[in-house]
């Protein structure tokens, strides 16, 4: 058995409720498998801490953080408190920059059982992977404000696009690419009108491909990407964007799959020189916060997929074989998903299936 140390982060809102339940079904896997055991430390840090101490997280975060195996994230941002800015890049923007958590992959699939709100896409037609540029591009933060309340006052929000960012996104979605049954990648771009960093992001993109020729490529501008994911989502395979354009796209793929809630993430250091993180797309959610209704799917994915970032693909696959029959059937379902069923209650019929499907040798 092979012990690891996880940093725990349940940050604002729903992440509080669903963070727990992600850890109730990672310790039952473990448990089941005999290969891991997980050792947790919580940190308080996000909106609630804000307000108390005038940061999002300790001075010494990052350095807190460093000696850990992998940090498993709930959400950030309390808007009607604190504002998003803030709460975003004093929380997730300061451990995915500081940590070198270059890629963000965000898979969006419809799972069996669920409707999507697109007509007539069955299991099978939704099954992609976007992987985005996590810590640069658009959210560098490069920019600044003059003259506030006047009428001249500017602002001015610069977009950093760098060879070395930019080469290893692209090449690690043509390595992904490479892998998947279809081979075929996707860059978004929006060169037309951006036309300084994106004809420098589709020159990279053009000859990164030449290593990769069994991959199929397109390059395609983001407005039309976004008509595709909502008219012909079965034509995508893998994408990769800019930081901003990526993450437009994964909210789209989250609510074409039926909902937000089951939509999982990484943060990647692919070098594993600092400590990866992982977290649910869905945010902090506060208007439903407290009534014990969360989706804990995202989560719980999101920890399958640190699993296999940890070197246990097996109980990744046992995990999300455990959601597909659970969504497979029906019930129980959290109210976004057309269900009536609490946050644990959806817990505890994943971890059910969990050790049925192990317990038959069926994963």
């Amino acid at each position: 058995m092979k012990n690891f140390s996880i940093a725990v982060i349940p940050g604002d809102g729903i992440g509080r409720e669903v963070t727990p339940e992600g850890i109730r079904l990672l310790d039952a896997v473990g448990e089941i498998s005999g290969a891991y055991a997980f050792t947790y430390e919580y940190f308080p840090w996000g909106s609630e801490y804000y307000l108390q101490t005038g940061k999002m997280m300790d001075d010494r975060g990052l350095e807190i953080l460093k000696p850990f195996d992998a940090i498993f994230f709930g959400a950030v941002g309390d808007p009607a408190r604190v504002p998003d800015p803030i709460s975003l890049s004093g929380l997730r923007l300061k451990i995915c920059q500081g940590f070198d958590q270059y890629v963000c992959m965000r898979p969006s699939l419809l799972l069996p059982g669920l409707p999507s709100p697109l007509a007539g896409k069955k299991p099978g037609d939704i099954d992609l992977i976007v992987i985005r540029e996590n810590t640069e591009g658009e959210y560098t933060g490069a920019g600044g404000r003059a003259h506030p309340g006047l009428p001249i006052e500017v602002a001015v929000e610069t977009s950093v696009f760098t060879r070395t960012a930019v080469e290893r996104i692209i090449r690690y979605a043509f390595e992904l690419a490479a892998r998947r049954e279809r081979k075929h990648l996707i860059s978004s771009s929006k060169s037309n009108a951006q036309r300084h960093i994106f004809s420098f992001w589709d020159e990279i993109f053009a000859q990164t491909a030449l290593e990769y020729p069994t991959v199929t490529t397109e390059r395609v501008l983001i407005d039309a990407l976004c008509a595709r994911f909502v008219l012909k989502p079965e034509s995508i395979d893998v994408v990769v964007a800019s930081n901003l354009h990526a993450d437009i796209l994964t909210d789209i793929g989250g609510a074409i799959s039926g909902s937000l809630g089951v939509a999982a993430s990484t943060n990647i250091n692919a070098e594993r020189l600092y400590p990866s993180m992982f977290e649910p797309v869905h945010g902090s959610a506060m208007d439903i916060f407290g009534k014990g209704i969360a989706n804990p799917i995202g989560q719980i994915w999101s920890g399958a997929l640190m699993l296999d970032f940890l070197g246990f693909p097996r109980e990744h696959d046992l995990i999300l074989h455990a959601i597909k029959a659970v969504t497979g059937e029906g019930r129980p379902l959290t109210p976004d998903l057309g269900g009536n069923a609490t946050t644990k209650e959806v817990t505890d019929a994943i971890m059910a299936k969990a050790r049925v499907l192990a317990g038959a040798n069926l994963v």
